[in-house]
């Protein structure tokens, strides 16, 4: 199983209802891409971020499919222009040795087939974690 959690503060200027859309957007992946097993979308407590998700995902197929659905991409286009820092990363059982390897290639392999979305997260001012693209990590 792999968890994969994002963590975000929000720009200070993003606008309520367009956060409250990207809010929506992030519950809306957990409930349409198939591969999904369980989630929750929240309020941040206790840390420096606003905002967390968390997606259960059952393996690196499951996992890619989660990447690649429009829904993510929709939450992407209207989401990340409104943060200000983010964080993601992973929490998995999976014994294989080179798994964050793996993980890391999906993400990277994401960036390259889109370049557009590879410019959203390289001009965001703060980006760390599993999914941060290869020459844009932070």
């Amino acid at each position: 199983m792999i968890y994969h959690i994002t963590r975000m503060t929000l720009r200070p200027d993003a606008p309520t209802d367009k956060v409250e859309e990207a809010v929506e957007s992030m519950r809306n992946q957990g409930r349409v891409i198939p591969s999904v097993i369980s989630f929750v979308v929240g309020p941040d407590i206790g840390g420096e971020y606003q905002w967390g998700t968390t997606y259960l995902i059952e393996d690196l197929n499951g996992y890619w499919t989660y990447l690649k659905h429009p829904a993510h991409r929709h939450t992407d286009e209207i989401g990340l222009p409104l943060v200000d820092k983010f964080v993601s990363f992973d929490i998995t059982d999976d014994p294989d040795p080179r798994i964050a390897e793996k993980i890391a290639a999906l993400h990277q392999r994401r960036y390259d087939e889109d370049p557009a979305l590879a410019k959203l997260v390289s001009d965001l001012p703060s980006y760390t974690g599993s999914s941060a693209p290869g020459p844009h990590a932070r």
